[in-house]
């Protein structure tokens, strides 16, 4: 919090769009122009005037240019008069996130392995679920795998958490997830799509999900009264996106889910257990878990 506070006046001044996450910040802006590249230039180089200003500097090793868009023009930027490398995930590479991803979450499960004696459920499931699966989970609704060898990375390293339970070394991994009260991570993902969709469309998201979702015009629908509409697009990768593929999940909700009052009526998760979603809702693929 304290951070937060000394870090809150160091968008003064920005003409892009500056976002802040703990000690995380990034500048974008659409550049089609020189002087919309000086544009970002000029920001940057009031953020160092900053970080001096205020004695921190700015890790530069950690500071890379995502360029995104077909004719992107490339320019070069610089930060202390050094240039700015390019990331090598200028193609948003989901599989590669995947991997990476799941590569931290084992490197934690390792540890956890290694320092921690008891193997009991409550105690595995306790780190697990508190410090491995947020990695696995952590703005999932912008990189959700969508290939099934990119399914079963994640899924692996939940594996390979149960596997350190004692007295479930004799069950198969769907009957283990049974026994512990646990979502496989594919129904999991599709979970928190919905709840995000709910937050987007009926919470605290509302003002962003007005630009993120579109509403028919035609009030005459079956099933829930609440239906949103799904765009067309060239690309099949588009169709995968969040705000598209929740769609049709989405209108399979029952009424009483979608025009409930608040998100904690519908989703509450109990103390080492999730309660599942409405079958209703859940994709056949997914099912045989509840």
């Amino acid at each position: 919090m304290l951070f937060n506070i000394f870090v809150n006046d160091i968008d003064s001044g920005i003409e892009c769009t500056l976002s802040k996450f703990a000690d995380n910040t990034k500048l974008s802006s659409a550049v089609d122009t020189p002087e919309e590249r000086h544009a970002i230039q000029r920001d940057l180089d009031k953020l160092e005037r900053w970080a001096c200003v205020n004695l921190m500097r700015s890790s530069k090793a950690k500071c890379k240019v995502l360029r995104t868009g077909q004719g992107n023009p490339r320019y070069q930027y610089r930060l202390r008069d050094e240039g700015i490398e390019s990331s090598p995930t200028e193609k948003l590479d989901m599989s590669r996130q995947c991997v990476v991803t799941s590569h931290k979450a084992h490197c934690i499960l390792g540890c956890i392995k290694r320092s921690v004696d008891s193997r009991s459920r409550e105690v595995i499931l306790s780190l697990y679920s508190a410090l491995v699966r947020p990695h696995l989970e952590s703005c999932v609704q912008l990189w959700s795998p969508q290939h099934k060898k990119d399914m079963e990375v994640p899924e692996q390293v939940q594996k390979r958490a149960t596997k350190m339970i004692q007295g479930l070394e004799h069950l198969f991994y769907k009957k283990k997830l049974r026994e512990l009260g646990l979502f496989s991570m594919e129904k999991r993902r599709f979970w928190a799509d919905l709840i995000a969709a709910f937050q987007y469309l009926n919470e605290a998201y509302r003002k962003e999900g007005d630009n993120l979702f579109s509403k028919p015009c035609c009030n005459r629908t079956s099933g829930n009264g609440f239906k949103l509409t799904k765009g067309r697009f060239r690309l099949d990768i588009r169709k995968k996106f969040f705000t598209l593929r929740v769609v049709e999940h989405w209108h399979g909700l029952p009424s009483e889910v979608v025009d409930a009052p608040s998100l904690e009526t519908q989703c509450q998760v109990g103390q080492g257990s999730e309660q599942p979603v409405p079958v209703k809702a859940v994709p056949a693929h997914c099912r045989g878990l509840d």
